[in-house]
């Protein structure tokens, strides 16, 4: 069984990065991502008394973007659990007492850490677009996806480890609906992906 990695993923995002929103690349967003560049948000400070550090936004491994800005609201591309640039585990979520044993598995307390690490790498997407984490006002909407075994139903527990990671850096504002989905296979066999909905001012 796969085991989790350590909870805090390096590298934080500066702010400056350029990704497009759905009208193309916004200039006035970029502006501000500048004047925001290595500002040390609130949202921040709190990711840091977790012991957690936003990390640099994962490359689309297809054709996409990791974030884009519509209105006040910025969505996500689905997020994988990557640290320090890699996934530390692969596989499909199980308790152990379903599946085939050869097959490589994640437990569902590792997938729930893997979930907040995707979460935090969303909040990195969202800050990548607006330059400042502090400017969310709710996260509107989350969707967590985890890789399962076909007998394994415990999805809402494993994406509670986003949502919990939500609401202790964003307060009220990362309360937010929700859906856990069980899939057969995520991309690069990752055991979870989140993406999120974020209002923002």
């Amino acid at each position: 069984m796969s085991t989790p990695a350590a909870a805090t993923p390096a590298g934080a995002v500066e702010g400056g990065s350029t990704t497009g929103t759905t009208a193309g690349t916004n200039a006035g967003t970029s502006a501000g991502n500048t004047a925001h560049a290595g500002a040390s948000s609130a949202v921040e400070q709190r990711l840091a008394e977790l012991g957690l550090t936003l990390p640099d936004v994962a490359a689309p491994v297809a054709a996409y973007f990791p974030a884009v800005i519509s209105g006040n609201h910025v969505y996500t591309s689905g997020q994988l659990p990557f640290i320090n640039g890699k996934l530390e585990a692969t596989g499909k979520v199980s308790s152990g007492t379903e599946g085939a044993s050869d097959e490589p598995t994640v437990s569902p307390e590792a997938a729930k850490h893997y979930a907040a690490v995707c979460a935090v790498n969303a909040l990195a997407a969202v800050k990548s677009v607006i330059g400042d984490l502090d400017r969310i006002t709710r996260i509107v909407k989350v969707v967590g996806f985890v890789s399962s075994d076909p007998s394994f139903t415990g999805q809402p527990g494993v994406i509670n480890g986003a949502s919990e990671l939500l609401g202790k850096v964003l307060g009220d504002a990362g309360q937010h609906a929700r859906s856990a989905v069980g899939v057969a296979v995520l991309p690069l066999d990752s055991p979870v992906e989140v993406e999120l909905i974020a209002e923002f001012a």
